[in-house]
């Protein structure tokens, strides 16, 4: 959980939200693997996350430079941007198991 995350739970738990909701510990609950990799040319990061369902998203990071290339920062953006897009996938899932409730 990342500190915007971390802000915005301490916010609904403040003001008593307590329907069913998604939870960044949710979020990282369905990732079953994580794998990565780095494009030749050293701009490029590619994450690749698996979900419990086999499911699978991607995320990027790049620079324009490959002297400013990071592996580790590399690998951190690209798991972010592949992290962002569990959300609406589980968004909808939920959402799909209250109207079926």
């Amino acid at each position: 959980m990342n500190s915007s995350e971390e802000k915005i739970e301490w916010e609904i738990v403040a003001k008593k939200l307590t329907a069913p909701r998604l939870t960044p510990e949710a979020i990282d609950g369905v990732i079953a693997d994580e794998q990565y990799w780095i494009a030749p040319g050293k701009t490029l990061t590619i994450c690749v996350l698996t979900l419990r369902n086999g499911f699978t998203v991607t995320g990027e990071s790049a620079c324009a430079s490959p002297d400013n290339f990071d592996e580790e920062l590399g690998r951190k953006i690209a798991r972010r941007n592949a992290r962002e897009k569990i959300w609406p996938l589980e968004g909808y899932l939920l959402r799909q198991r209250l109207h079926d409730a």
